[in-house]
């Protein structure tokens, strides 16, 4: 059984930004979900993507907005803001990066199709963010299956930290992605655990590997 930490660095649950929460009343069947298994503080990664063009000032304003309803209905959850900056061409970098715990960046490759990054190359735009003062966090490393193993030692070899998302392990995203964990796994390359909630399926997921 997984050790959950209190701290969730990667999650979707404001409502109506992207593909996670859609409304304020799943947001809160969320949140509560997230204080319930022991959570007290979770990012808002909203993706930052072609298809979700959301801003460092949409996030702020939304995680504001739905801090305000967790504190009147006493759900003890304290929320920050930032994004899951994907790395293509149409949307990095932006003009204003909003990183938590200081200096952390999550940054996500495309899943399923590299090319959607070209010409930018991973390791080098990881390597700008430590050059700027930046600690990128590469989400859910396992789930690129089109990465080899020397992709993964480039992208940490160049600075990134790597997140593995809660469920990998479990086969919530398919064999393939769960083998590549197991390996992330024994090569100690992960730092941080995240949900990367994004509604009632995951959290229903989540029960069963948790109970």
């Amino acid at each position: 059984m997984e050790t959950l930490p209190r701290f969730d660095c990667h999650c979707h649950i404001l409502p109506g930004l992207d593909d996670g929460a859609a409304d304020l009343a799943e947001s809160l069947l969320l949140c509560r979900w997230l204080a319930a298994h022991g959570y007290e503080e979770a990012v808002c990664t909203s993706h930052s993507s072609f298809l979700y063009r959301n801003t460092a000032e949409i996030v702020e304003q939304a995680v504001q907005a739905l801090q305000q309803e967790l504190d009147r209905q006493g759900i003890a959850l304290r929320l920050h803001p930032s994004l899951e900056y994907r790395l293509i061409p149409q949307t990095w970098r932006p003009q204003r990066l909003l990183p938590w715990q200081g200096n952390h960046i999550l940054v996500e490759l495309p899943l399923r199709s590299p090319e959607k990054m070209a010409p930018i190359m991973p390791e080098e735009e990881i390597s700008k963010l430590v050059k700027d003062g930046y600690q990128p966090v590469l989400a859910h490393p396992e789930r690129y299956l089109w990465a080899t193993l020397d992709d993964y030692e480039r992208w940490h070899d160049a600075g990134a930290l790597f997140q593995r998302n809660l469920g990998a392990v479990d086969g919530f995203y398919g064999s393939p992605a769960m083998q590549r964990a197991k390996w992330l796994l024994e090569k100690d390359y992960y730092s941080f655990l995240g949900t990367d909630l994004h509604n009632r399926k995951y959290m229903a997921f989540f029960n069963t590997i948790l109970s």
